[in-house]
């Protein structure tokens, strides 16, 4: 068997994660963090709401976990794994002595139907994720999977949420009749491993979670983290009302910071704002097929207008007008902080000469009109297509805009009754293949619903789903990205950060590009 050890987080990484911890951290108190809504439901399977999972991984452990540079994974409750030569089994190592927040033994037999029932395709929206295991064993401090095919992607499918690790006494014991129920009584009050435990929940209201006594990873002065006695989370809509109650002291950390505010924010002597890179892309998806729903012609099934579109979008221009001045182009339709990612990619520069001449290229060298769908309310949407209906016109393309609730929207997305959306897209895995199902494969869902399809492209991603040799399989994506590029399915337009401002006091908070926030290495100044 090959062993294959986990590698540590980039020491760039760990360095930006210890600013202000050149010194002992702080230990006790709590932090105050202020969020636009409240969780939902807080079971890790029966879940697919970033609500909810940019909160689980401070309830429940995973046996590995993503590194916070978001290019892969590190260790978690298992220390270490092994993959059989032909990729078909993996054995993980528990670490020694680990505890539920209830104080009882995390053992290997917790594992496995932890894993059964992740993986069970009645139970959620993530089961697919661990499909490629046929079957699980737990002896001692180890557990065996024995796959069907090899899996590249399985290290980064353990280190997402719906593979956490729970304790099958107590949710067998919980109330209910079936596995939903269950769920559902169980995930009222949750009990996992992670670094803190729910102690309150006034929902809509706040949230807290306690410190949890058992938790096993060690902070910098060698004792158990985390440094923090408790989080609480002030449920707090309004945009503006977060930003004053952080300036009056009344919050440590708020979130989803206005992006017009940024700038006035960073000028705060007060408060650290700061931008986490994210794998969030901002695209317009494009209904790629010969015809719409209604039965007329759709300019957009030529690649040479999909293009000309693209070149014509003056995303340095759209940047500052809507993200102001916090974007950066897209190059890819993956973000550049998703594992695989082809820094090579040019995506489309602004190149008006270029447009001009694809469109001359087309059969529409006359110019059509052209109808997306926008989020009625949407301050951002407005923005963007008011100034993308200058810059299309200078191809001769009219853009109208219709704008709609967000739930008629995304029914008429699911129906193909569109000919171009605004859309926006964050991971929730550490791997490629979760954006590339979505926006790349047909057979997911018509490749977000633009209907683009590509043999070629089905078939590198086939291969890239069982190719455990690294290198080959950053090869197969490059040629994936290049390929989806020429046929230029979307509107590439630009990646954004997670806007969250903190307080000077605040040190150790870190947000994930996959979004998590993380509170186990968080503590308050004195």
């Amino acid at each position: 068997m090959n062993v294959k050890r986990l590698s540590r987080i980039s020491l760039a990484v760990a360095a930006a994660l210890t600013v202000g911890q050149a010194f002992a951290a702080t230990r006790g108190g709590q932090m105050v963090f202020g969020r636009y809504a409240d969780s939902l439901f807080l079971d890790p399977v029966l879940n697919d709401a970033n609500l909810d999972i940019w909160i689980l991984t401070n309830l429940y452990d995973t046996l590995l976990q993503p590194t916070n540079d978001g290019k892969g994974v590190q260790p978690g409750l298992a220390s270490s794994y092994t993959t059989a030569k032909d990729g078909k089994s993996m054995v993980l190592t528990l670490r020694p002595g680990l505890k539920f927040a209830d104080g009882s033994a995390l053992t290997a037999g917790d594992v496995k139907w932890s894993l059964d029932r992740a993986r069970n395709p009645e139970a959620g929206a993530w089961n697919s994720s661990l499909a490629s295991i046929s079957s699980i064993t737990a002896s001692g401090n180890k557990v065996t999977l024995n796959l069907k095919q090899p899996d590249p992607t399985l290290p980064a499918a353990l280190a997402t949420f719906n593979a956490a690790i729970m304790p099958q006494k107590l949710f067998t014991a919980a109330p209910g009749k079936n596995d939903a129920e269950k769920a559902k009584a169980f995930a009222d009050k949750p009990i996992g491993s992670g670094p803190f435990v729910l102690s309150e929940w006034k929902r809509g209201s706040y949230m807290v979670m306690k410190r949890n006594p058992y938790y096993w990873k060690k902070g910098d002065d060698g004792k158990a983290l985390p440094y923090l006695d408790s989080v609480r989370f002030e449920i707090i809509p309004d945009d503006n009302t977060r930003i004053l109650k952080l300036q009056a002291g009344e919050l440590q950390l708020a979130e989803f910071i206005p992006l017009s505010r940024v700038a006035e924010l960073k000028a705060d002597s007060r408060i650290n704002m700061t931008l986490f890179p994210s794998t969030k892309v901002n695209s317009i998806l494009m209904n790629n097929r010969p015809k719409l729903n209604d039965g007329t012609e759709n300019p957009l099934s030529d690649p040479n207008v999909r293009q000309a579109l693209n070149y014509a979008a003056n995303k340095d221009a759209l940047i500052q007008v809507v993200t102001y001045g916090t974007g950066k182009p897209m190059k890819s339709y993956m973000s550049s902080t998703t594992p695989l990612f082809d820094a090579k990619q040019p995506g489309f520069p602004y190149d008006l000469a270029k447009a001009k001449a694809l469109m001359a290229a087309s059969k529409y060298k006359n110019g059509f009109e052209l109808t997306v769908l926008a989020t009625s309310g949407s301050a951002d949407d407005l923005a963007l297509l008011t100034a993308l209906q200058q810059m299309w016109g200078a191809i001769g393309v009219k853009l109208k805009i219709e704008q709609l609730d967000a739930a008629t929207k995304t029914a008429r997305y699911r129906a193909n009754d569109f000919q171009m959306r605004t859309a926006a897209w964050t991971n929730d895995i550490n791997d490629p293949s979760q954006i590339t199902t979505y926006y790349a494969v047909f057979d997911n869902i018509e490749s977000v619903h633009t209907g683009f399809k590509s043999a070629e492209i089905d078939k590198l991603f086939a291969q890239s789903q069982q190719e455990l040799n690294a290198a080959k399989r950053a090869a197969q994506y490059q040629q994936i990205q290049s390929l989806y590029l020429k046929a230029a399915p979307i509107v590439y337009l630009y990646e954004t950060p997670y806007p969250v401002a903190m307080s000077k006091k605040v040190k150790g908070f870190f947000q994930i590009p996959l979004g998590n926030n993380l509170f186990a290495s968080a503590y308050l100044e004195k």
